[in-house]
């Protein structure tokens, strides 16, 4: 009997032993639990208990990383990391650029500034087997079916397993953090009295949040036993919580250009936040674009989400691609495809000049900037092209790029923004998606957080659009909010409330076919009985609130006495509601297991009842045998296999 028909016969079997009143009620089945209930305690406990003697966040960005750390006794206190060696000119910031350097034998050699300057400064003969990796975060979001054994590509065209290389830059974060917080206390510093949180965008799927844990789990920074150790943070959520606490003086108000604003410099951004205020943070970094629409419930400071969130691959590296394909309409695609494959570290050197001329990038700049080509590429042009780079821009039809004699590149400050403009575009036009939806009326405030809000382009397009139907609040450390945040989320979990389900998600059932209302072709009959097959039977739907620690009861039976798993696949769809698993649109994203080995009983029939919890950052699932109250092992795996 194939997988597939257990599975029926099993909820077959349960179909007809409960069949469940909520269903015929339209209630969508959906058992919160109250909060004396023991589940809900236990849970509380794990979360907030004071077994940690210390946070620690890591961002994991797309361009750049860092952590910061907060002490359980002394929450109010969070440091950033110790300044890194090696920053860059135009580029002042406490993270280090998301790069990592293995050896010829893959082995892992450094991260960061230093993986960046050693690799420079390799001879080209010797860096071609070097293998270097940056803005590989991206590959999580973009992969279609991500795996444990998704590939990515290092910058002399080999591929290696991306597990490896999250695991590594874990790895690193786990070595340096642990280093500096034993240089602090002045004894070893123990990795289990650390609770380890990660970042991820909140528009990524369930694939790859776990994907960052499996990775976690690899490093060594949390062990597979004790995943509490580790929670992943969404980057807007962690920066709204730090943002609901700001003081006047620590943020810049686009609307007055002032940081003060009229108020004391010390009341809380609060001086305009009231009970119920509704606010956007909208996150923008180098990867992605993400954005949270949050509601404040005071005093407590308590959050809930009003829409579920959204965004795009909409981050700063969009920029960096146009300015390749400008690269590639002067001195041709065959050109630059080679340079990049045969010159990675001159190609490294080419974006380090063009990221500090980016950031000097302004709606009201009027005299040019200048990128340093690296000698290198002069060089290894004309030997391509066999004429001169200078000969390439003079005979391109790209009249605002021009030749200074100092062997620059000279963009007038249109050809910046012209670059700016498909990815800014792509950010004003979701917002302005988003702005219409009824949800989200009366935004009071929009907090622009992350690298790329740093940008005064950014900044103008986000001005012109809401024509001050929002204050638009920025950070001062406006590249430091995400990680600040991820702390204070860290130390209270439960800090927000009311989450919204980004997909709605279910399994396929039998349901007794009642005619006329179930088509025809979906009919089986079975020793006599007419069920209606590839029913989808909803836990939760898109854009549904769900409370932290609410759960989704169903139970299931296995179809044998002597069956040890249970396995069902779970589908999802991005549709608020959903008939049939054979629906467009409805795929299979995961597979919840449940052991039942060792639960063996004389029960007629056995009844695993399996409880879900959708309401955190990642889905969790429990499971109880209900004739014996053992515990059975749980869980929902969403990576392909």
């Amino acid at each position: 009997m194939s997988e597939a028909d257990t599975t029926t016969d099993k909820i077959i079997t349960d179909a007809m032993a409960n069949p469940s009143p909520a269903k015929s009620l339209g209630d969508p089945g959906i058992t919160p639990l109250s909060p004396t209930h023991i589940q809900q305690n236990d849970t509380d406990q794990v979360q907030s208990g004071p077994s940690f003697v210390v946070v620690v966040a890591i961002d994991f960005g797309t361009t750049s990383s860092g952590y910061a750390y907060a002490f359980t006794k002394e929450p109010e206190c969070i440091h950033t990391m110790r300044r890194w060696e090696g920053g860059d000119p135009g580029v002042s910031n406490q993270k280090t650029p998301t790069t990592i350097l293995l050896t010829p034998d893959r082995k892992f050699h450094s991260f960061g500034y230093a993986a960046r300057d050693f690799y420079h400064d390799l001879d080209p003969s010797e860096s071609k087997h070097w293998l270097y990796l940056e803005k590989f975060k991206m590959k999580l979001h973009t992969t279609a079916n991500l795996s444990i054994d998704t590939d990515i590509h290092a910058a002399n065209g080999k591929r290696v397993k991306a597990l490896d290389i999250f695991a590594y830059a874990l790895a690193f974060f786990k070595e340096q953090a642990l280093k500096e917080l034993s240089d602090q206390t002045g004894s070893e510093f123990d990795n289990n009295d650390v609770r380890w949180v990660i970042t991820v965008p909140a528009i990524w799927k369930m694939p790859a949040k776990q994907f960052m844990r499996e990775a976690a789990y690899k490093s060594g920074l949390v062990s597979r036993e004790n995943p509490e150790q580790l929670i992943i943070a969404l980057e807007p959520e962690a920066a709204s919580i730090y943002c609901r606490k700001l003081r006047l003086h620590q943020m810049v108000d686009l609307g007055t250009q002032t940081t003060q604003n009229g108020f004391s410099p010390n009341e809380n951004v609060g001086s305009g936040m009231t009970q119920g205020d509704r606010y956007v943070v909208m996150d923008c970094g180098g990867g992605t674009v993400d954005l949270t629409v949050h509601q404040i419930r005071l005093p407590e400071g308590h959050l809930k989400e009003l829409y579920k969130a959204s965004g795009g691959p909409y981050g700063s590296i969009g920029v960096d691609y146009e300015f390749e394909k400008l690269l590639c309409k002067i001195f041709g695609q065959d050109f630059i495809d080679q340079f990049k494959l045969k010159r990675p570290a001159a190609w490294v050197d080419l974006m380090i000049a063009f990221e500090s001329r980016k950031r000097a990038a302004a709606p009201d700049r009027t005299n040019p900037l200048n990128i340093n080509l690296p000698f290198s590429f002069i060089d290894y042009y004309k030997k391509f092209r066999g004429h001169s780079v200078e000969h390439a821009l003079r005979k391109s039809n790209v009249d605002f790029v021009k030749w200074s004699s100092q062997g620059m590149l000279r963009m007038s400050p249109d050809a910046m923004n012209t670059l700016f403009k498909p990815t800014v575009d792509h950010i004003i036009q979701h917002l302005t998606e988003l702005f219409d939806k009824p949800e989200v009326s009366d935004i009071k405030f929009l907090f622009l957080v992350g690298g790329f809000a740093e940008s005064a382009l950014l900044q103008q397009a986000v001005q012109n659009m809401l024509q001050g139907r929002s204050r638009i609040i920025i950070p001062h450390d406006v590249g430091l909010t995400i990680l600040k945040g991820a702390v204070l989320f860290g130390l209270d979990p439960s800090v927000i409330k009311v989450r919204r389900s980004p997909l709605t998600y279910g399994v396929g059932v039998l349901n007794r076919f009642v005619e006329g209302k179930h088509p025809p072709e979906k009919l089986l009959v079975k020793d006599g009985t007419r069920w209606c097959t590839d029913v989808f039977d909803t836990f939760i739907s898109a854009d549904q609130s769900v409370a932290l620690g609410e759960m989704v009861k169903r139970s299931y039976t296995p179809a044998k006495p002597s069956q040890q798993v249970i396995v069902i696949h779970v589908y999802c769809s991005e549709k608020e509601s959903v008939g049939f698993i054979s629906q467009p649109g409805v795929r299979k994203c995961g597979t919840l297991r449940l052991d039942v080995s060792g639960t063996e009983s004389t029960a007629a029939r056995r009844e695993i009842q399996t409880l879900m919890q959708f309401g955190d950052t990642e889905i969790r699932a429990m499971a109880v045998d209900v004739s014996t109250g053992r515990t059975v092992k749980a869980s929902i795996d969403f990576l392909s296999h």
